[in-house]
């Protein structure tokens, strides 16, 4: 992908489709760098770096989990506000399979299948998120309560 050509996905075309004001930011992905590459790659505070993480209750039901870079998922804590007993990561291929998205290029929006989507809290606070935009080295940067509008998450605190 050149470095300047920002793709257009199915998640772009949801945004588009909404409205919703975003920019196009493309940087050079490295297998397994998580949150810490991009924010470096765009020079943004990994906790505006916003992660898109693919997991399931024990009845195997997906959902969708907006997480800060730098933070993890209680997923014990996630487990309790759900009203489940356990809720665990997809292994890739199943990520892959519910979301549409490689793993690495993982967007909330325009997934295959429709998911709940449970977003952290503390997000909202952000003036601006950068968050997958379909495909391995590209974000869209927005504001985050564009993003809420459009996901309709359940607002949760489940960082650690």
């Amino acid at each position: 992908m050149a470095k300047d050509k920002a793709p257009v996905t199915p998640a772009i075309r949801q945004l588009r489709a909404a409205g919703i004001t975003f920019t196009d930011h493309v940087y050079a992905y490295e297998e397994k760098g998580g949150t810490a590459v991009s924010a470096r790659e765009l020079d943004v505070d990994e906790h505006c770096v916003v992660k898109t993480l693919i997991m399931e209750d024990e009845a195997k039901r997906p959902l969708i989990v907006l997480m800060h870079g730098d933070r993890q998922v209680s997923t014990k804590e996630l487990a309790r506000v759900m009203g489940v007993k356990s809720v665990s990561p997809c292994s890739p291929d199943t990520a892959n399979r519910h979301s549409g998205y490689q793993v690495g290029g993982t967007s909330p929006f325009g997934t295959r299948h429709a998911m709940p989507v449970y977003m952290e809290e503390t997000i909202l606070g952000l003036p601006r998120i950068y968050i997958n935009g379909g495909k391995r080295g590209y974000l869209v940067g927005l504001d985050p309560r564009q993003a809420c509008r459009l996901l309709d998450p359940v607002l949760v605190r489940v960082a650690i």
